[in-house]
């Protein structure tokens, strides 16, 4: 089993195919998301992240998901118009998946078991911490907000590598 992401495909989401390691030698924040959720405004912090450490190296992938209470419903094009329009969303959104049950997307079925604790996304905008390399090095929880100094920390850190 590969110990990186580098050869997990996912779409983005106006429908090109990728693989992930087109980002090698970037850190990554791999964040499910969703249009109407209590930490839908997290949107506003992730962005300005991206804002702030996009010149080092840092990438925001944004997979729009479903799994949690149906709160991102929206097709493609509507979640593409709430995020820059709301939030003026810059960094890459990826094609709705899903981050757990029968049909989870392959991404969350490595990065659940890649780094503790490990097990499902238990709700939306958890957020999984990539270094350069392709390996997942941290994880935090929806109610860790993008500004978390733990969490800036850790991005910080692996910039830094």
């Amino acid at each position: 089993m590969s110990t990186t992401i580098a050869d997990i495909s996912v779409k983005t989401i106006d429908g090109r195919d990728t693989l992930l390691k087109e980002y090698l030698g970037k850190v990554l924040l791999i964040v499910n998301v969703a249009s109407y959720c209590g930490y839908t405004s997290q949107y506003k912090g992730l962005e300005e992240l991206y804002q702030k450490y996009r010149t080092q190296g840092l990438e925001i992938l944004s997979f729009p998901c479903n799994d949690y209470g149906m709160q991102e419903p929206g097709t493609n094009e509507e979640i593409v118009e709430f995020c820059t329009t709301r939030y003026g969303v810059s960094f890459q959104l990826f094609d709705k998946v899903h981050a757990q049950g029968s049909q989870q997307h392959p991404l969350y079925a490595f990065l659940t078991k890649a780094v503790e604790p490990t097990g499902n996304v238990s709700w939306n905008f958890e957020k999984f911490l990539v270094n350069k390399q392709g390996e997942v090095v941290a994880r935090f929880k929806s109610a860790v907000p993008p500004n978390d100094l733990q969490l800036v920390a850790a991005i910080e850190r692996e910039l830094a590598q």
